[in-house]
């Protein structure tokens, strides 16, 4: 009896491994049809040899590209249009070696089962050797991940991801230039912001970023180059009803002025004015014909006063460690001066770099809450400090007035207001410097 069983249970699995062994090694009837390659390319070639690109799309205007002399594709169909160049080295990288997911018709007979006899796509590459090459792109596969896609004169069928279409199917919008100022942010070198009844102009010198008009101010450099960088960063919202051509000039028309900016490189000067209506902004700019509608960051970034890109912090030596410090407070006086890493004080005394370090944090962080036009008189404070290898003296002269005190900084008219905190920190930290312990003496029995 266990004989039998022990039999019967053997064929049993003889069986089982026959299906096996022939369920992995048959082919299903449309893998017959592929070649051995599971996913072989669908098109290879150099993308720098690449001169003219098309993409043909049901139901609208071809779209053509050309590589000029000067190697920079622009858009000469269905308008002439600067494009952005990374944006179509997107789509030409994608091309240039692009693979399949696999083969499924070796040799075709019926194009249009595929959606490949009017393809939704078809774009062309022509190279420097004047041939060209048409990829056609048809229906989604029915799982819908893929799409049939082939080459003209090729007669094989692939399927390749739908992302891949994603990549290449672009239209005007998505490969023109959109950007409004043609500068960068790092060469402008004088910015003209012109609002109702205010004409504000920056100057640049290398990192350091000054206010000319109204006149001659220290300018926060940190907001004046946010401004330039929002500007050079400026582009058209070509999304949305309200951003077509006809759209975006109906509400620049009747959109509210905001400002007109100037913006000057070593190539020139470009210009662009902003309105706004309600919560929409629009832009016209020098550079490119139209009106367009834009981000709100742009907008809001222009619309500032002349106190918000001035310089509240009292001191400019900012994150750089001082040279030498002189406070002079009524009858006290506090002296330190670096040397190496240390900080010394009067009678070469070692002082506390802690302490110092506090004091010089207070310093960096006196900053203005505004500024006013009088109520300077009797300082109580007189500060200097000196940075920059020497080359950096600044002195400020502190007065009590009302509930608060005002600074100012020598050979500089501009009068610096904030509350008795920021002054009552500085002394406080000035009286804690203190020198470096010394060791304990010891005491003979």
């Amino acid at each position: 009896m266990k004989v039998r069983s022990l039999a019967l249970a053997s064929f049993v699995l003889l069986v089982l491994l026959g299906t096996l062994y022939w369920s992995d090694h048959r082919k299903p009837a449309e893998d017959v049809k592929a070649s051995t390659d599971a996913s072989p390319a669908i098109l290879k070639v150099n993308e720098a040899a690449i001169t003219q690109l098309e993409i043909k799309r049901k139901d609208a205007e071809p779209l053509l590209l050309t590589k000029n002399n000067s190697g920079l594709w622009q858009i000469t169909q269905p308008k002439p249009l600067n494009a952005d160049q990374s944006s179509v080295s997107g789509v030409l990288s994608t091309l240039s070696n692009l693979d399949s997911d696999r083969l499924v018709e070796s040799k075709t007979s019926d194009l249009q089962q595929y959606g490949l006899a009017q393809p939704a796509v078809e774009v062309d590459l022509t190279g420097k050797d004047n041939k060209t090459q048409k990829l056609l792109i048809g229906d989604a596969t029915p799982a819908g991940s893929d799409v049939y896609a082939m080459l003209a004169g090729d007669p094989r069928v692939f399927t390749m991801a739908k992302y891949h279409e994603t990549s290449i199917d672009k239209n005007e919008n998505d490969l023109r230039d959109k950007r409004l100022i043609t500068v960068s942010a790092d060469k402008v070198s004088r910015v003209d912001l012109i609002r109702k009844n205010q004409d504000i102009e920056f100057g640049r010198n290398k990192d350091e970023w000054q206010i000319l008009k109204p006149k001659p101010l220290r300018a926060n450099s940190v907001q004046v180059g946010e401004l330039v960088s929002t500007l050079a960063d400026a582009r058209m919202d070509l999304n949305g009803a309200d951003s077509s051509s006809k759209a975006a000039t109906e509400g620049f028309t009747h959109a509210t002025p905001v400002a007109t900016v100037k913006v000057t490189d070593p190539s020139g000067v470009q210009e662009i004015e902003i309105r706004k209506n309600k919560d929409t902004y629009y832009a016209k700019s020098s550079v490119v014909e139209g009106d367009y509608k834009v981000d709100s960051a742009l907008g809001q970034a222009v619309d500032k006063g002349l106190d918000d890109f001035r310089n509240k912090s009292v001191f400019d030596f900012g994150y750089n460690e001082p040279d030498k410090i002189e406070i002079h407070n009524g009858a006290k006086a506090y002296f330190l001066t670096k040397g190496g890493n240390d900080w010394w004080g009067p009678a070469g005394k070692k002082m506390e770099a802690g302490s110092v370090e506090d004091l010089i944090a207070k310093l960096r962080d006196l900053s203005a809450s505004k500024f006013v036009e009088s109520g300077f008189s009797n300082p109580a404070l007189d500060i200097t400090v000196t940075s920059n290898d020497g080359k950096r003296v600044e002195k400020v002269a502190i007065a009590k007035s009302g509930g608060g005190y005002i600074a100012r900084r020598e050979n500089d008219p501009t009068l610096y207001q904030f509350d008795s905190n920021s002054v009552d920190g500085l002394e406080k930290a000035a009286d804690e410097v203190k020198p470096v312990a010394g060791p304990e003496k010891k005491t003979g029995k």
